[in-house]
């Protein structure tokens, strides 16, 4: 056993067993505190559990990956999933909590007085939740498998099991005080790294400073500007170029912000504080304590590309060893290509790495690949097409002088944040450090959506539909039950995820933000929206969003069964599938008001529970 798996058994067990404790400490024992805590949370403790139920696999892991590859594009990340706690602090909570419904199914059931509006919400609720749970399952795999010499499998289900003890037997209560104890473990493991490296790139302790800072090594150049040199260098747009497709950047950041706002299991977590009041004071607590990760994201990212392209990268691109040799590799690529997250193929036999912007001379090669023995003649034949494009544009190029043949690294952004101790050469307690971290990201939110699942089952349906004399304890049970099939299918689908962490999360956002958003927004703040808008603009917002994710995507996320290649050049306008949320969003609000306009008003109980739910009354205590 190395040095470094052993710092890793350490770690994590500590983390574990103090999870383990905390779920036995904070055991459930009614419904409210399986569902809710109790309703007994205090506002900054919520927000620590919020933060933590909120930074899943996707922010610890993707999000500065996403930013060291795409630079000022991958900012509609960071703008989105922030700007939609403002939306969701605004719009939404406070008038779910002064209602009292504490799933998102049980208020469109409410609101629009109907058991078929409820049964269409819990099915996207699901369709939601189980996409968003698949990339915090590859998160746990992807973290086991390279830290602790075990398969992707192995990982996954040491997961499942963690996360059944305390979430099956704690409930509501149990996560909030487990995912407290994650908070804190997650951000000292993504901000102390960061710090480490940003004092050794530029000598300032604040990675957000060190950003803007110049380097230790040249006092003369700025980082970002060594970054757009040395990337533009080998064919990449730089790092700090804007010029991108405006109106899919707007519409990605706006199907975040819409997608926060309607993601049932962070809803939720606003029902564990006492008050409405201390509803709005929590969900401030929670974008302090996101901000932290948020805000060193982009230095993280930014930094992490820096490290990895001059550790292939050596030298000026005109001399004979520019490149690095691949049997002289470090020690972290050879074990990240153990994992499938890391690719070498020496394309020109030459034994050096080349890693560069190949003009998609690597891409269509692969989906060629992929089609030759499922796709169909036509799939083929423009796979074809695409390929001798990319072989014409490649052979422009400047870099192909030198005799490259194309892009022979292959870089998960997944990889990077758990890689980029190792690459700055930082102590091997501060990589398991991250290990640690990145496992009580993807186990929190894992937890947080599958007890929503369990509530949308055992209470929305079973309780509310099929059996309303259900007993509390019968309730908890099927609620259980529920959570152990949901953890079961979350952990095989797991296993084959559609893309990296951040990308699968990307689309339940899309779908949150096409179904459910439109439903609760207008079901606060319209009178005349009834239960036939809500159900008809639900499901046309779910079924184009969800058909043009898999039109590119491949149905049931299955890639050989794509459509169209999953590129700008096939995209409706240039909208990718993360950003068509936003699309379907509008489309469903569009249809609900206009199917609620030939249709009945809603009776007139509804009217005044609407009217009753948007007056303040801040000092009110709710049971």
């Amino acid at each position: 056993m190395s040095d470094l798996q052993l710092w890793t058994y350490i770690v994590v067990g500590v983390s574990f067993g103090l999870y383990l404790a905390i779920a036995i400490w904070a055991r459930a024992g009614t419904t409210s505190e399986f569902y809710v805590a109790g309703k007994g949370v205090h506002p900054i403790a919520n927000g620590m559990a919020t933060a933590a139920d909120w930074m899943s696999a996707a922010s610890f892991i993707s999000m500065a990956g996403i930013l060291a590859f795409s630079g000022y594009q991958g900012s509609a990340f960071i703008m989105g999933w922030t700007g939609g706690y403002v939306l969701l602090a605004l719009l939404i909570v406070p008038y779910l909590r002064k209602l009292g419904q504490f799933t998102v199914p049980g208020f469109i059931g409410l609101r629009y007085d109907s058991n078929a509006a409820r049964l269409v919400a819990v099915l996207c609720l699901l369709i939601v939740s189980l996409t968003y749970v698949i990339g915090q399952m590859k998160g746990v795999g992807v973290t086991f498998a390279r830290f602790l010499d075990l398969s992707v499998q192995t990982g996954l289900l040491i997961g499942m099991v963690i996360i059944f003890i305390y979430a099956v037997l704690g409930g509501m209560k149990g996560i909030t005080y487990t995912q407290i104890a994650q908070y804190v473990v997650l951000i000292f493991a993504y901000t102390i790294p960061a710090i480490f490296i940003s004092l050794q790139l530029t000598g300032q302790l604040f990675p957000q400073i060190g950003l803007g800072s110049t380097l230790v090594s040249n006092p003369s150049l700025h980082l970002l500007d060594a970054l757009d040199k040395l990337v533009t260098d080998l064919g990449f747009n730089a790092y700090t170029h804007s010029d991108v497709n405006k109106l899919n950047m707007f519409l990605l950041t706006m199907t975040l912000m819409l997608g926060t706002a309607g993601l049932p299991h962070i809803i939720v977590r606003f029902f564990t504080v006492p008050t409405v009041r201390e509803t709005r004071s929590s969900a401030a607590w929670t974008l302090l304590f996101i901000a932290i990760l948020y805000t060193t994201a982009p230095a993280l990212g930014a930094m992490a590309r820096l490290n990895i392209t001059n550790a292939i990268q050596l030298k000026a691109l005109d001399q004979a060893d520019a490149n690095l040799v691949y049997e002289y590799r470090p020690d972290w690529m050879y074990t990240w290509e153990q994992t499938g997250l890391v690719t070498f193929t020496d394309k020109n036999n030459d034994g050096r790495i080349q890693y560069y912007n190949d003009k998609g001379l690597s891409q269509s090669e692969a989906r060629l690949k992929q089609l030759s023995g499922s796709g169909t003649e036509a799939q083929i034949a423009q796979a074809q097409a695409n390929l001798t494009l990319a072989q014409q544009a490649h052979e422009q190029s400047p870099l192909a002088k030198y005799g490259w043949k194309g892009n022979e690294l292959v870089l998960d952004n997944d990889m990077i944040v758990l890689a980029n101790p190792e690459i700055a050469g930082m102590p091997n307690w501060l990589v398991a450090l991250t290990a640690a971290g990145a496992i009580a990201a993807a186990l929190s939110t894992a937890a947080g959506l599958l007890l929503t699942i369990a509530a949308a089952i055992s209470h929305d349906v079973v309780k509310s539909i099929l059996k309303p004399d259900l007993s509390e304890g019968a309730e908890l049970t099927i609620g259980r039950i529920a959570m152990t099939v949901a953890i079961v299918i979350a952990g095989y689908m797991g296993l084959k995820p559609p893309g990296f962490a951040a990308e699968v999360v990307a689309l339940a956002f899309g779908l949150a933000a096409a179904s459910l958003f439109p439903a609760l927004w207008l079901g606060i703040f319209s009178k005349r929206m009834n239960q036939y808008g809500a159900i008809s603009g639900m499901l046309t917002g779910l079924i184009v969003t969800l058909t043009y994710i898999f039109w590119f995507k491949g149905w049931g996320f299955i890639p050989e069964t794509a459509m169209a290649p999953n590129n700008a050049q096939y995209w409706l306008w240039g909208i990718s599938p993360e950003a068509f949320g936003a699309v379907g969003a509008c489309i469903n609000l569009l249809v609900a008001i206009a199917v609620a306009a030939v249709t009945s008003p809603p009776p007139a109980k509804i009217d005044q529970l609407v009217s009753e739910m948007r007056i303040p009354k801040h000092t009110q205590r709710l049971i």
